[in-house]
């Protein structure tokens, strides 16, 4: 089985996906950081494509780059300046080719993610 990857974000203060968020994508090899593409959440808080399909996949470091501040703002989130939570990098590695699914619970003053299925 090739690897892929998604992810799904929810906003957990208002307790609904998260519409509109704006995700960047890049591998990490060494020092170098390379941007792949960028995607944004749909109505149901998940890319309407996979984030790195299988056609495309490959074993390494990876790290999605959540522009949290911008869907807060437009989310009514009273402004900050500057806000508590703005860009959120996670990277993380992939090991396998299996999917790989890395949620992001979100929250105007937290966040958490895990690997989910």
């Amino acid at each position: 089985m090739s690897g892929y990857l998604t992810t799904h974000v929810l906003d957990t203060a208002r307790g609904c996906p998260a519409q509109g968020v704006r995700i960047d994508l890049f591998r990490i090899e060494g020092e170098t950081r390379t941007f792949l593409k960028t995607l944004k959440t749909n109505a149901d808080g998940r890319t309407d494509e996979q984030i790195l399909p299988a056609t495309l996949f490959e074993i390494g470091t990876y790290e999605l780059v959540f522009h949290a501040g911008d869907y807060l703002y437009a989310a009514g989130t009273p402004p900050e300046d500057p806000r508590f939570l703005d860009i959120i990098p996670l990277r993380f590695g992939m090991s396998q080719g299996q999917h790989y699914h890395v949620p992001l619970l979100l929250s105007p003053f937290g966040y958490s993610t895990y690997r989910g299925s």
